[in-house]
């Protein structure tokens, strides 16, 4: 698949990822953002608080109020010869850090999604798309994969047994029935519960290391990971656009509209019939799903109609991530890897 700029814009992620670029290319914009962000934010003033320190020759003076024109403007001049290959990877991951499907946006996303930021972030998301390293970000499913266990290999507790895609979507089932009983219809009711839209039992590797180590949806800020060496056959269904996962979850729809109500709400703005793909019912036809980081840049996180009066959301997927819905998946003979994390930089470094 073949993105544009404007494709990359439809998508939160892919918008915010465009707009962290353009903070780290220009620190007037990086300023203006800031405050922009935090004006916009809904936790303004309760979970995020602005901090400003002001001297007594600047008490009478005019303060700085910066728009989304200026932003604009500052965009249309910015200069992108800084942009690099380890920039985009850095951008990426604050994009990705900075998702959230229980709450409403950040200031941040809802800055990058009015329309005259997208518009004027369109060029800068198109050389983004051009760059020699996004290249891997519409590759399919490679033959090496790693499954991450986020605590050192000297822990002696055993790896967690994976739950049955069939005892997971009775749970799914048995909750949606709850939340159709005990649950408020009003989407506003302060009410939160599961979020995400796949198994958070199932098996799932990372392609690249130690690039995926740092592309985690709702981090638990862990700074010791052990990555084990997995190679599967098998068919893989390659999710590349918001297409390919409407299509999966039109012919494999399991609703969740009760228990997913008023999450989704809050991160999309609608109201409506909700689902997700049955698990259980896909691995009937595949042994393993593969989202690519264009996929999830164009597509997690927003309202994905599958049908009129129906919709999805890609949500608690990471990027360039395979969900294993069969045993295909099979443990390598290499050995395990151990990283550690620098805490200035949040790089990772095998440890020997």
């Amino acid at each position: 698949m073949t993105l544009n700029g404007e494709s990359l814009l439809e998508g939160p992620r892919g918008r915010r990822l465009c707009l962290e670029l353009a903070m780290e290319l220009d620190p007037d914009i990086r300023l203006m953002v800031f405050q922009l962000g935090y004006g916009l934010d809904s936790g303004r003033g309760t979970s995020r608080v602005l901090l400003t320190a002001v001297s007594a020759d600047d008490a009478g003076g005019p303060r700085f109020s910066p728009s989304p024109e200026g932003v604009a403007a500052g965009l249309a001049a910015l200069d992108l010869t800084g942009l690099t290959d380890s920039l985009l990877q850095e951008t990426l991951e604050r994009s990705v850090d900075s998702a959230r499907y229980w709450q409403e946006p950040d200031g941040e996303d809802v800055l990058a999604g009015l329309p005259v930021i997208r518009a004027a972030l369109r060029p800068l998301a198109g050389q983004v798309l051009m760059a020699p390293g996004v290249h891997w970000w519409d590759e399919g499913r490679g033959p090496e994969q790693w499954a991450v266990d986020w605590r050192s290999a000297a822990d002696p507790a055993p790896l967690t047994v994976r739950p049955s895609l069939a005892d997971w979507v009775a749970r799914v089932r048995d909750g949606e029935e709850r939340a159709v009983q005990e649950l408020p219809t009003d989407p506003y009711a302060p009410v939160s519960g599961g979020w995400w839209s796949v198994p958070p039992g199932a098996l799932r590797t990372v392609g690249r290391l130690p690039a995926g180590l740092n592309l985690v949806e709702d981090s638990l800020g862990w700074e010791v990971a052990t990555t084990i060496p997995v190679r599967g056959a098998g068919r893989t269904l390659e999710v590349r656009s918001p297409r390919d996962w409407t299509s999966l979850c039109s012919a494999f729809p399991l609703d969740v509209t009760a228990s997913r109500r008023h999450d989704w709400f809050r991160t999309t703005g609608r109201d409506g019939r909700w689902v997700i793909p049955d698990w259980e019912r896909v691995a009937e036809e595949w042994d393993a799903v593969h989202l690519t980081v264009l996929g999830y840049l164009s597509g997690a996180g927003r309202a994905l109609p599958v049908s009129p009066g129906t919709a999805t959301v890609i949500a608690g997927w990471d990027p360039d991530s395979t969900i294993w819905l069969t045993d295909a998946a099979r443990v390598e003979a290499g050995p395990a890897e151990s990283w550690v994390q620098e805490s200035q930089d949040r790089s990772w470094h095998q440890t020997h």
